[in-house]
């Protein structure tokens, strides 16, 4: 995509009377030189990925570390029994964080998005409206949103946990999914670029410390955290508040946390809670299987 800001894609919006998905499917054509039947044919192709990554979750499936595996299940079952806060609506986003994470660290078949470490988020908060009565084609114009606000934030910052930290991955899949909700509720362009910027905010500076060296601890888990924030975020654009930071500007901001973050912080396994003296011995306990 040839337009590398949000706010120019939302001017856009404005010149030209299309939707903000129409705008990102009208840039992402001319820059590939692509057929608009093949380009929705392929978002298509990786929603069905979507939809089967959370069909293929087993209960009793566990990571080849055994780390990961079986926690999606806890909170349905918690769910059921009426033991959980937050209405049946909020838990099934954290279910299907959890279960979309815990594939990926089973080594099933998922869509990164943006990152492998970060699949979880985006179904997390589709899912659930998809299985109250959204519509598909609608449930797609929101996924033009997220790959478009993607691409601005990898352009203009880092969609990479070794570079920029989680911020860049579990933080850039909020951003999107968050932009994603406010699109499929009806939310204006300006209020999806409010919702980006809002989640963006609450998880700058969010440093990639995976135990082991492996994307499982805390990497399931943050994919919850960035779920939950995307939904938070999304419902406070679609009220009417806005960021007083401006997406792009909160995306640079991003990009310049990054930079100045610690390489142990950065993916490399050597600080955060890998460097705690579990996280060491969980990495030992790993080198020796």
């Amino acid at each position: 995509m040839a337009i590398d800001s949000i706010a120019a894609l939302i001017e856009k919006c404005g010149e030209t009377g299309l939707p903000l998905w129409e705008v990102i499917l009208e840039e992402d054509l001319r820059e590939n030189r692509g057929a608009r039947e093949d380009s929705l044919r392929q978002m298509r192709r990786l929603w069905e990925a979507m939809k089967t990554a959370g069909e293929a979750y087993r209960p009793e499936e566990r990571s080849r570390s055994g780390l990961s595996g079986g926690d999606s299940a806890k909170v349905q079952a918690a769910a059921e029994q009426g033991l959980l806060l937050g209405g049946s609506f909020l838990n099934e986003v954290i279910g299907e964080a959890l279960k979309t994470s815990e594939c990926n660290a089973c080594m099933k078949r998922i869509v990164a998005a943006p990152t492998a470490g970060s699949c979880g988020v985006l179904p997390a908060v589709l899912l659930p409206l998809l299985r109250r009565g959204a519509e598909e084609d609608a449930v797609l114009q929101a996924l033009y949103v997220a790959a478009g606000f993607g691409e601005v934030i990898a352009s203009r910052a880092s969609i990479a946990g070794a570079e920029g930290g989680c911020q860049a991955e579990v933080g850039a899949a909020s951003g999107m999914a968050a932009a994603a909700l406010t699109q499929l509720q009806g939310g204006s362009p300006q209020a999806c670029g409010h919702a980006c910027a809002l989640a963006l905010s609450n998880l700058m500076g969010l440093v990639c410390d995976p135990v082991g060296g492996l994307v499982e601890i805390p990497c399931v888990h943050r994919n919850v955290v960035g779920a939950v924030n995307a939904l938070s975020c999304a419902n406070m654009a679609l009220a009417g508040v806005e960021s007083r930071i401006p997406v792009d500007e909160v995306i640079d901001a991003m990009a310049e946390v990054g930079e100045k973050m610690d390489d142990s912080l950065k993916e490399t396994g050597n600080g955060g809670l890998a460097a705690t003296p579990t996280g060491r011995a969980i990495a030992r306990r790993l080198q020796g299987m």
